[in-house]
């Protein structure tokens, strides 16, 4: 865990209401922009606000305003946001590219708002006034009384305007005599930092990886994305695949050559497995151990009687039981970021449903729980010698991996 830090500022209408939060990336509770390239700064501000926590809580309900380059664009990082909630700030163009223009044209098509910053008033910028929502201009830049012609041309494509570094009551009242929309600056509100705590990068990739491992139909697609962003973990899954898979030297180079070897299944386990491994690379392996014995018994004891309806969410359950003590992180926040079957977010936060007796049962078992343990196995039909055996061979499973290798 690490904290994190985000400044944010709200830009507001002419009667003073919110409409949104600009955010701004901060690498320490210090208020001022990290010496950082952009390009990183928006990927952090992503990663911290997006798939670790939630941006609507961040921003209270309202629009979310976020720088984005040229490159965060290529790479679609914009599509990893709802359209409704964010709006697209490109920055860091001196003047539109005829590849800009295209790729604000794509946004455009897709429902995205988008804001055009650090406007100089240069003819130039008119060829994405058909594709752009706002426009936001720094007045201590900018002569107001020369934005008159450029206001006008906007409002033929119906394009709201932002003034940026507002300071006092007397500008706000004539920039929107001007023609202003909207108003930023320390006169309604100064940039205030959010403190957090948030998972690293690489364990957010492997929730993500789990969570994709708990699905009923692998989409490899998705599962090669994930891996892909990590060359180590590229390399051992793939390893640990061809070792497990034939026991011979094939070549395996991708997840879907893997599956014909394997079978869905079984790459699905050695998926979560590996996931599991890095998230507990910085604890004693013990927990990771526990984990992987419960998901296997969970997934043996599915087999049995009313417990085979949930079969298919037995092993990944097993393997998340430990998750609250390895992320030092209540269930219920981690699970925010796991889209998970709602049968597995039951049994892992309430013990709900068959799933969750299943979960009951088994960690009853392993922890030795004699209170429990007997009128559980006999409410489900069991015997206590077959799990006693289940649990042995779970162990010696487990033993027999290589979570390293």
């Amino acid at each position: 865990m690490k904290k994190t830090y985000i400044a944010r500022q709200a830009v507001f209408n002419r009667n003073l209401d919110t409409i949104g939060y600009e955010l701004f990336f901060r690498d320490t509770a210090e208020n001022k922009f990290p010496e950082v390239d952009q390009d990183i700064a928006s990927s952090k501000l992503i990663i911290q606000n997006h798939i670790q926590s939630d941006i609507q809580t961040l921003c209270m309900g309202k629009l979310a305003f976020i720088n984005f380059t040229e490159s965060n664009l290529i790479h679609k990082f914009p599509l990893m946001f709802d359209k409704d909630l964010i709006v697209i700030e490109l920055v860091g163009h001196k003047k539109p590219s005829e590849n800009l223009v295209k790729i604000v044209s794509y946004y455009h098509k897709h429902g995205y708002k988008i804001a055009l910053t650090e406007y100089d008033l240069a003819i130039h910028w008119d060829v994405l006034f058909p594709y752009i929502d706002i426009v936001k201009v720094n007045i201590e830049k900018i002569n107001t009384k020369r934005l008159i012609p450029a206001v006008a041309r906007m409002k033929t494509f119906d394009i709201s305007i932002v003034a940026e570094r507002v300071e006092t009551r007397n500008q706000q009242q004539t920039l929107a005599e001007v023609g202003f929309n909207y108003f930023q600056g320390y006169f309604y509100h100064k940039t205030e930092m959010i403190e957090g705590q948030t998972l690293t990068t690489v364990k957010t990739m492997m929730l993500q990886l789990l969570s994709e491992t708990s699905k009923s139909v692998l989409d490899f697609g998705k599962v090669s994305q994930i891996i892909s962003q990590d060359v180590n973990l590229t390399i051992g899954l793939l390893k640990m695949v061809n070792n497990v898979s034939t026991g011979a030297n094939v070549e395996i180079n991708s997840l879907r050559q893997a599956a014909t070897y394997l079978g869905e299944e079984k790459l699905k386990q050695l998926v979560a497995i590996l996931a599991l491994s890095n998230l507990t690379s910085e604890r004693a392996d013990e927990v990771c151990k526990q984990a992987l014995i419960t998901g296997r018994m969970m997934e043996t004891l599915s087999t049995k009687n009313h417990f085979v309806s949930v079969k298919e969410f037995a092993f990944i359950t097993g393997l998340l039981s430990s998750i609250e003590v390895i992320l030092s992180m209540p269930v219920a926040e981690i699970l925010k970021t796991m889209p998970l079957a709602s049968p597995i977010e039951k049994a892992l936060i309430a013990n709900d449903g068959v799933l969750g007796e299943l979960l009951n049962l088994t960690t009853a078992f392993i922890s030795d729980n004699n209170e429990n343990i007997l009128q559980l196995i006999t409410k489900q039909g069991l015997s206590k010698e077959m799990i006693q055996q289940e649990f042995l061979n779970a162990c010696k499973w487990c033993q027999a991996l290589e979570l390293n290798s």
